[in-house]
């Protein structure tokens, strides 16, 4: 990672803390590693992602409806998906510093290093040609660049092929042949490559001597799979149809790092489309462009979105892409979408021996369905609309202002009521502003400090509306709004107060770009 995007990750984590976003777990005890808290703003901020891909998701798709299983699943579901034998890290140690690496990842940040190279290239063209530099002819016929572009191509593709096929000799080999060393002391003493299994186990019973051994699940897709006769059927739900959860997942992860990025208690968004056999891949393909265009819609920006498609499949698949987003540590798996097969329902039913098959009327005939995936990291969302929003900003007057410009549709606090002084009635005309306004959005009152300190907190904040009251306001029932992002301000009457922040932050108006 360069120097500057480190020190906007750091800065990045530090307001996450300072403004009530994000807490190390247990932190008087000296934290938890890998576990984080939610605060009062990061909680707001979580919710209204998780409830605008749930509209986007089921609210606004007629065959898609939701489910809410149970963490705790009977243990023969985890044989049957796979996960006792097949849910697994390569795990590497270096003998010298003592440390743990998941071998792929080291190989990973070896060819993000190949790509900020790229990036610095291309950097360097762009001021030498101007305004007419062409990026993606540029791409496409450097010399050094494409030289880079097909090194780090080779070797995704032979460490993928070497994880499909279990040669974790070869997953050594890689790393002594490209010299890759501890990122802590430089040694590249290490150790043979082996599997590590993800999954967290407890117990369930009244005593020792009677309890069954459980896990905590690592995904959300399989209580979707264990209910898909039930909701098809309580829902008389027909082919193409999807079924859609978020919760929480657990994985004992080798190296969990990168703040909220990678942790070993984290939730997700996924959503299971079961289609006709042989229609799958058509689906996977519209799923692809439909997940993305959601994303886009949020406007951070298209150039900040790529697909990565895999190299190694998972046991269950025929396809898979990831959309990945450019974090301050680089281009890393934002969602992913894979076409299942019909692995999971077959294997449910085997293990299970009920019938877990549709009656296709259209068809006259019954089949098990394949499944396309769609899978987001709600906390890997969080991350990457809080660190593209955290910006600082110079001024015409040269100041300068931290700003946490979030969508609006997601912000934790849509408007801020400010009294400019706190006496002549002022704040109980807020207060009431308050008292209408929170009915349909989340507010806040703020009579601290001068009224340009705070208009900049709530800049801080990611509050994308400033409402002020000033003695005009017991004149004319008017009121100054302000805008976060371009800082302009106008004056409104009170009553136009809720349709005028309704345009700029109800979901249905961002939606639509989807």
């Amino acid at each position: 990672m360069a120097i500057l995007e480190e020190d906007k990750f750091k800065k990045v984590i530090a307001h996450a803390k300072e403004y009530g976003y994000v807490f190390p777990s247990s932190e008087i005890y000296d934290g938890l590693s890998a576990v984080y808290d939610y605060g009062q703003n990061g909680v707001e901020l979580k919710k209204n992602i998780r409830d605008y891909w749930w509209q986007a998701m089921v609210q606004m798709n007629e065959n898609i409806v939701g489910l809410d299983a149970a963490i705790f699943m009977h243990p023969t579901t985890w044989k049957a998906s796979g996960h006792v034998d097949a849910f697994n890290d390569p795990l590497i140690d270096n003998k010298d510093s003592k440390k743990r690496y998941r071998a792929d990842v080291l190989i990973e940040d070896y060819v993000a290093k190949i790509e900020d190279k790229i990036e610095k290239e291309v950097s360097k063209a762009a001021k030498r040609f101007g305004e007419s530099f062409d990026k993606a002819q540029f791409l496409a016929t450097n010399t050094r660049v494409i030289e880079y572009q097909a090194k780090a191509a080779a070797i995704l593709k032979r460490m993928g092929q070497s994880l499909a096929n279990e040669d974790l000799a070869d997953v050594k080999a890689l790393i002594e042949e490209l010299e890759i060393a501890c990122p802590l002391t430089g040694s590249r003493n290490w150790t043979e490559v082996k599997q590590f299994n993800l999954m967290f186990g407890t117990k369930i019973g009244a005593s020792a001597e009677n309890s069954v051994d459980l896990y905590l699940r690592p995904e959300t897709a399989q209580g979707i799979f264990v209910n898909f006769l039930n909701v098809q059927k309580s829902g008389r739900m027909k082919i193409p149809f999807g079924i859609a959860q978020t919760g929480k997942a657990f994985r004992n992860e080798i190296v969990a790092r990168q703040f909220i990025f990678r942790m070993r208690e984290f939730e997700q968004m996924e959503m299971q489309y079961f289609v006709r056999p042989g229609e799958e891949l058509q689906w996977y393909e519209s799923w692809k462009q439909r997940r993305l265009k959601w994303h886009l819609s949020l406007g951070l920006g298209a150039e900040n979105y790529r697909f990565h498609n895999h190299d190694k499949l998972a046991h269950y698949a025929n396809a898979a892409a990831d959309i990945e987003f450019k974090f301050p540590f680089g281009f890393k798996e934002l969602e992913g979408i894979h076409s299942r097969t019909n692995f999971d329902l077959s294997s449910h039913q085997k293990f299970s021996g009920k019938k877990l098959q549709y009656f296709d009327p259209e068809h006259n005939e019954s089949y098990v369905p394949f499944v396309v995936e769609t899978s987001v990291g709600l906390d890997r969302m969080f991350l990457a609309v809080f660190s593209t929003a955290l910006q600082d900003e110079t001024l015409e007057d040269g100041s300068m202002r931290t700003v946490l410009k979030l969508p609006a549709v997601l912000a934790p606090i849509k408007a801020a009521v400010l009294p400019l002084v706190k006496k002549d009635g002022l704040p109980e005309i807020a207060h009431k502003i308050i008292d209408t306004l929170k009915f349909d959005f989340n507010v806040v009152y703020d009579e601290k400090d001068a009224i340009g300190r705070r208009y900049r907190r709530q800049d801080a904040n990611g509050t994308p509306f400033c409402i002020t009251v000033d003695h005009d306001t017991l004149l004319d029932n008017t009121v100054t709004i302000r805008y976060r992002d371009s800082m302009q301000q106008e004056r409104v009457k009170i009553q136009d107060l809720i349709a005028l922040i309704s345009k700029e932050v109800l979901p249905k108006y961002w939606l639509e770009k989807c």
